[in-house]
């Protein structure tokens, strides 16, 4: 796909980043949405269903000849027993809450999934897609958790830590994108735009 201009609609350091790192340099327009669900989804809906409100959200303030890119990343931390829930976690509300996450994902394998959503009004396109990494922890210390999160790095990420930062430590298998956990499946993306007009 061949765009003139490209909007990435996500204020994200990070998947900013991984864009220019590719020769990609989108003008940056984040969405204010709220973030809240309509009901209860999957974690690969919901991931879904937030890029494609926070996509709309900005096409309607920019050219219809622009594409607008938006994203949304969760960590799922599947059922530990047969009948329980899963969690879905986004961003940690506190250091208890990152704790907490961090905690339950010790020595398991969790799953990092980001929805991504594309709209161009002028060509029609609208398409929404997520891509899956399976992230295996060690058992790591409660004492170095505790350390950790005297630092400002699992704040502001899904499922409290930074895989590309000191927390990578501790990821013993990743098997998917590296990318999709830091923020954005750059893969998979570059395979859904190359087939579309």
């Amino acid at each position: 796909m061949t765009e003139s201009r490209i909007i990435l609609a996500s204020a994200s350091p990070r998947r900013i980043e991984i864009f220019r790192d590719h020769g990609v340099f989108p003008e940056v327009i984040p969405s204010g949405i709220d973030e809240t669900l309509p009901f209860t989804m999957d974690p690969y809906d919901t991931t879904m269903y937030l890029s494609l409100k926070k996509a709309f959200d900005v096409s309607k303030t920019v050219p219809d000849s622009t594409t607008v890119v938006a994203a949304d990343t969760v960590v799922y931390d599947p059922p530990s027993a047969p009948g329980a829930d899963g969690e879905i976690m986004g961003k940690p509300q506190d250091e208890n809450d990152a704790f907490r996450m961090l905690m339950s994902l010790r020595g398991r394998t969790h799953q990092v999934i980001t929805g991504v959503c594309l709209i161009c009004p002028e060509k029609h396109i609208k398409r929404c897609f997520y891509d899956i990494t399976y992230v295996t922890f060690c058992d790591y210390p409660e004492e170095e958790i505790r350390d950790y999160l005297k630092t400002p790095e699992a704040y502001d990420k899904a499922g409290a830590y930074a895989i590309q930062e000191t927390f990578g430590k501790y990821a013993v298998d990743v098997r998917g994108s590296e990318l999709n956990v830091i923020g954005f499946p750059w893969e998979k993306y570059c395979k859904i735009t190359e087939i579309m007009p």
